[in-house]
């Protein structure tokens, strides 16, 4: 049992070199006015918010900066956490990634473990366990932003069950194969939205059949049918030139737009009473929103394969209905009102530049209201294209969706095996302890 385990501290684990527990830069040591276009990335919440590590939507300062706020690089094996804002997301810095270098911001801190005592990929497994998680919210002030008090000192006395190191292994080999898996679907997706979105503009923003077939020539990887369906000429409308015969039109004519409600607190529950409920856009995932909530008493729905989209700071993050659910205030649902699910997603994410302006001119939190959202114009073609667009996508999507499916699934088998593991419930087999 895994009281047979020595129990020690994240301090008694971590490595003798200094800073090996830090937390990011403080106060006026790195301010968002430093930040430039192209440099050393500095770490933050949204980089451990997606599996181990999301190496990717930095902000960045440059080389003399970085020199300069050294002792907060950092380094492969380094395990990553949120001390203030959206807690409880852990994250483990990978060998293989983008830059050389990363620098850690302000609501980030970090372990460096001794690999002679404690294996980065097990305290990893401990943080995002149920008593990791216990222990660290337990010593949360919920007074203003959301912080874990004293952090540094918080994680350094945290106490774990600290098995062998052969033991450790065989435990992260387990739980890192699981994860692999659920980072190579996650990269799958990645890489087949992003074929769907380059299809969508190039028939809807380019118009490369249209200038193929102006031009007298065949449109590049298209069949005979399908490149009769798309006209040989432009022409001018107040959004510039667009294939003739396709109009300009807006949210409001096209598209079916349910803007969301929240219903009564009280009606909110997670013991699966009741529908999915969706409050915005904190409940997003890669593709499809994480059940967090259930609501009893819906009031505002949205249908399976409907677009959700964040009107509420910020404005336009996206994300699609799995089934169906109810959406609170923070959210809309949209369906172009031929159907199309594809069409209507892969729109909205075109339409990303009109929401983020939305953000930049509303309030603080920045939001779009019903009118304004109505009001957005965008093109748009003949029914028969966005069916042809929907045929082609189809399989594309369900890739993604089941894709979507198993890693829900070993999710779900990840997490039940967690416990079990680090409280020694499980017998490894021996190979496995190499």
């Amino acid at each position: 049992m895994a009281n047979e385990w020595p129990i020690k501290t994240i301090a008694e684990c971590s490595s003798a070199n200094p800073y090996s527990t830090q937390i990011g830069p403080f106060g006026k040591a790195l301010m968002a006015d430093e930040y430039v276009e192209s440099g050393v990335p500095v770490l933050r919440g949204v980089n451990v918010n997606r599996g181990r590590f999301h190496d990717d939507d930095f902000v960045f300062i440059d080389s003399e900066t970085a020199d300069s706020l050294y002792k907060f690089e950092s380094f492969p094996g380094d395990v990553l956490l949120v001390h203030k804002g959206t807690l409880g997301k852990i994250g483990l810095m990978p060998t293989k990634r983008k830059y050389p270098r990363y620098i850690m911001g302000n609501s980030m801190m970090r372990v460096r473990c001794d690999p002679a005592k404690l294996l980065p990929e097990y305290l990893y497994y401990w943080l995002t366990s149920a008593d990791g998680q216990h222990y660290l919210f337990s010593r949360v002030s919920q007074v203003g932003v959301p912080q874990i008090q004293m952090p540094l000192t918080t994680l350094r006395q945290a106490e774990l069950h600290v098995p062998s190191l052969p033991e450790q292994r065989a435990i992260t080999r387990i739980l890192g194969t699981l994860d692999d898996k659920i980072e190579l679907n996650r990269r799958m997706n990645e890489t087949l939205e992003a074929i769907a979105r380059t299809l969508f503009k190039s028939w809807f923003v380019d118009f490369d059949p249209v200038r193929a077939r102006a031009e007298g020539r065949a449109p590049a990887g298209m069949d005979a049918d399908t490149a009769a369906l798309f006209p040989d000429s432009f022409e001018e409308t107040e959004l510039g030139m667009v294939p003739k015969g396709w109009r300009i039109g807006t949210v409001g004519k096209d598209y079916y737009l349910t803007m969301g409600q929240s219903p009564p607190g009280e009606t909110y529950n997670e013991e699966m009473d009741g529908v999915p409920f969706y409050q915005g856009r904190t409940d997003f995932g890669n593709r499809y929103p994480s059940v967090r909530m259930y609501c009893n008493a819906p009031t505002r729905m949205a249908n399976s394969g409907d677009t959700l989209i964040s009107v509420r700071a910020p404005v336009g993050d996206i994300n699609m209905a799995s089934e169906r659910c109810c959406i609170g205030r923070g959210l809309s649902a949209i369906r172009h009102k031929a159907g199309s699910r594809s069409f209507t997603y892969y729109m909205m994410c075109s339409l990303k530049e009109i929401f983020a302006q939305f953000e930049a001119e509303g309030t603080v939190f920045g939001s779009i209201n019903k009118n304004d959202f109505k009001e957005i114009r965008c093109i748009s073609p003949q029914e028969v294209i966005i069916k042809k667009f929907e045929d082609k996508m189809s399989p594309l999507d369900q890739m993604i969706e089941n894709n979507e499916i198993e890693s829900q699934t070993l999710c779900a088998i990840r997490d039940a095996l967690l416990p079990k593991l680090l409280w020694n419930e499980v017998e490894i087999p021996v190979f496995l302890h190499v």
